[in-house]
């Protein structure tokens, strides 16, 4: 009984390749916001990890979550929330390398996370 913890589409439509379909789906609601000094490694695996324990899971649920994080260097580029905020990504972005960071966090049907 598998729980996906996200609201995203394109995580779902990854979950349903795999030929599993989720028996709910949760949007897990926490706080984005990077850590003084946290490197965005870190950052993915942690917000994989809270939203993982952010969904209320019932016996014998297996909760799914995870994260994907846009970095240039150590910066962390949040959700570009307007289109003048996408276009500032954009820019930032534009010539430069950067880094596309994914985790990915389980809660077992005995409530043992693993990420």
């Amino acid at each position: 009984m598998l729980v996906l913890a996200s609201s995203s589409p394109r995580r779902r439509e990854l979950v349903q390749r795999l030929g599993v379909e989720p028996v709910r789906i949760a949007s897990p609601d926490i706080d984005e916001t990077p850590l003084k000094g946290e490197v965005p490694r870190v950052y993915a695996l942690r917000l994989a990890e809270e939203k993982a324990r952010a969904v209320p899971r019932t016996e014998g649920e297996i909760i799914l979550a995870g994260d994907t994080t846009v970095a240039v260097g150590r910066r962390i580029l949040g959700q570009a929330g307007d289109g003048t905020q996408q276009e500032r990504f954009l820019k930032l972005l534009s010539g430069r390398r950067h880094h596309v960071i994914s985790a990915v966090s389980v809660i077992d049907a005995n409530g043992v996370q693993r990420s």
